[in-house]
């Protein structure tokens, strides 16, 4: 079987061919899979900040799984993320590439016949140039997710050159998952701020009794799974655990709500010292 069709370097993540971007101050948050809860997670950061004084913007250079209104589709994620930084900037704007499937974008644009158009979401980061002191980037799926063909959610961290943070699940096969994602985005040269581990469901007081006795013969594997975890992250990965964000019922994306328990966990990060000055 001929390979000659075959990417010869698939993942040597060059992004010459599409030239430059403005480089500005800010945040690109990822996840090691979809439906860990990255919008969430972006959304609390751009609130925190926010909250602290400073003017933030957001962006989501594709989404998929639109909802369509008035002739338009509208992304829940990009609604979710602007009310969160309370940006007057059309929604057009904050996610400039939309697919009513919730697929891969370079799947879903090939389903609906409309390629997916890089030169929009380059043009749209470039009215992000003086339009914010920082922005808060959300990727659609994680660091490997196809947004065209060619281009991917990586090519695009790589162009930004922003601190990567990684938002990843805290149950059973999320080390494997998070090490991967944390591998891949140094393999690009990117860097990364650190992990912050989502719906994690050991509260304050059981995490301490667990922590006096690792190996007590009350909690079961999933429990022990959840409480170990980001300790094997950090020590595999050498990478901070930025935060532990519970479970939290009050918070949804889709109605554009952030709990208590989640905004109080990404607010005891220091998310300023994290962002680099451009």
């Amino acid at each position: 079987m001929s390979n000659s069709g075959l990417r010869k370097k698939p993942f040597d993540f060059d992004v010459s061919r599409w030239g430059q971007l403005p480089q500005l101050r800010g945040l690109f948050v990822t996840g090691t899979d979809t439906e860990v809860g990255k919008t969430l997670i972006a959304g609390a950061i751009a609130q925190h900040l926010r909250m602290a004084g400073r003017v933030v913007e957001v962006f989501k250079p594709a989404a998929s799984g639109c909802r369509r209104h008035r002739g338009d589709l509208v992304s829940s994620d990009a609604e979710f993320l602007a009310s969160c930084a309370d940006s007057s900037r059309p929604l057009s704007e904050i996610a400039p590439v939309r697919y009513a499937a919730a697929l891969a974008p370079n799947v879903a644009a090939q389903r609906e016949g409309r390629p997916v158009d890089l030169e929009e979401i380059f043009a749209a980061w470039g009215r992000l140039e003086g339009a914010a002191e920082i922005v808060v980037v959300e990727g659609v799926g994680g660091l490997l997710c196809p947004i065209s063909d060619e281009f991917w959610v990586i090519h695009l961290a790589k162009m930004l050159n922003l601190p990567v943070v990684i938002v990843a699940r805290g149950g059973l096969g999320t080390i494997n998952h998070t090490l991967l994602t944390i591998h891949a985005a140094r393999c690009a040269g990117l860097p990364v701020a650190g992990v912050v581990i989502n719906r994690y469901q050991i509260d304050g007081a059981t995490q301490r009794e667990m922590e006096l006795s690792e190996s007590a013969a009350s909690h079961g594997d999933a429990e022990m799974a959840m409480f170990t975890n980001p300790r094997q992250i950090a020590r595999r990965g050498q990478v901070p655990v930025l935060a532990l964000v519970l479970e939290d019922p009050e918070s949804s994306v889709e109605h554009a709500r952030l709990g208590s328990d989640v905004q109080f966990a990404i607010d005891q990060v220091d998310w300023e010292g994290i962002i680099s000055p451009r």
